[in-house]
């Protein structure tokens, strides 16, 4: 680590980093501890994050909010059925030379070109606008007009999407859902917590944020994480939970094969064990256990199983399986 004499002292840095970081987001968002909690998770081992809520639970003002204190270049695309791929990575721009009138190509750089961009609502576009985006996310560059063009490190991509209006919208692949390290889901606030927001977003209250990390802190603290140590039982326990999803392993509970058609990818092992890294950072921890695994196994799970007809029609969700598959 640059700024560090070991890296058990950059491991106290980012648990530290972590408590001030939740302090600055708590004065303007009530409540989502957890949510907080994941997504700097998830910044922390370079995943892209999928926040799942019915409009109006501050979803975006969180987003916003995580990219003041972390002083991030922040971008926010509003998904709509006609939005082009052009207008996510950008575009070639015909201009005239004023001095010699000669003409050329001008290429302009899209929202996509910042370090943490909000695709609202990103189930609201067609499949070849949403493409572009997720080959972004992966690649961690774009390629257009004949160039390739690198995003800046840290690149964060955070998508929302409503569950309930389903008409007009264009939900993800399992494919495209796997390239998400986490589904959050964003709940409803309790009684206290929504008396608060009322009295703080009808007041005349203002906040000032603090810029806690920038970016150059985050990268430095997103090498920390793959350096964390992670003993075989950990990594076995990660890897055997990933195959008990898998309807045909000889492993997997005869519950599986009634409430699932299909099973998570080598994917979600290995941000199971990242995710674990991580979470145990935060936690003033400088080595995973099982524990850690198990606190996030459910966001990292969620989108990557399919639940069967029977499933469905029984109520059983994709967090009852993952819940039921933890305890057998």
């Amino acid at each position: 680590m640059k700024k560090y004499t070991n890296e058990v002292e950059a491991a106290d840095a980012l648990a530290a980093a972590y408590r001030d970081l939740s302090s600055e987001i708590r004065k303007v968002i009530v409540g989502q501890d957890d949510v907080v909690e994941k997504l700097l998770i998830s910044l922390f081992c370079k995943g892209h994050t999928l926040l799942v809520g019915v409009p109006g639970l501050a979803k975006t003002l969180l987003i916003s909010t995580l990219a003041e204190v972390l002083d991030l270049k922040f971008s926010r695309i509003q998904f709509t059925p006609d939005l082009m791929p052009g207008d996510i990575l950008g575009t070639e721009v015909l201009e005239i030379d004023s001095e010699t009138n000669r003409k050329y190509f001008k290429f302009i750089k899209g929202p996509v070109f910042a370090n943490m961009v909000l695709a609202d609502e990103i189930n609201r576009t067609p499949p070849k606008t949403q493409a572009a985006l997720l080959e972004a996310m992966q690649e961690r560059k774009v390629s257009i007009a004949g160039q390739t063009l690198s995003l800046d490190p840290p690149f964060f991509v955070l998508a929302t999407q409503n569950p309930i209006e389903q008409e007009g919208t264009y939900p993800l692949p399992e494919a495209q859902l796997d390239r998400f390290m986490f589904n959050i889901k964003v709940d409803y606030p309790t009684f206290e917590e929504e008396m608060e927001v009322v009295r703080n977003t009808t007041s005349d209250r203002k906040v000032e944020l603090k810029s806690i990390l920038k970016g150059e802190d985050i990268t430095d603290f997103q090498e920390l994480v793959r350096k964390v140590p992670v003993t075989d039982p950990v990594i076995s326990y990660a890897v055997k939970l990933v195959g008990k999803t898998r309807v045909n392993s000889p492993d997997a509970p005869d519950f599986i094969k009634d409430l699932l058609t299909w099973g998570a990818g080598p994917r979600a092992s290995q941000y199971l064990i990242l995710g674990a890294k991580a979470h145990a950072l935060l936690k003033g921890k400088y080595a995973p256990d099982i524990e850690d695994v198990r606190a996030i196994a459910i966001p990292v799970l969620r989108h990557r199983i399919v639940p069967s007809f029977t499933a469905e029609a029984e109520g059983v969700t994709a967090d009852d399986i993952i819940k039921r598959l933890m305890i057998s």
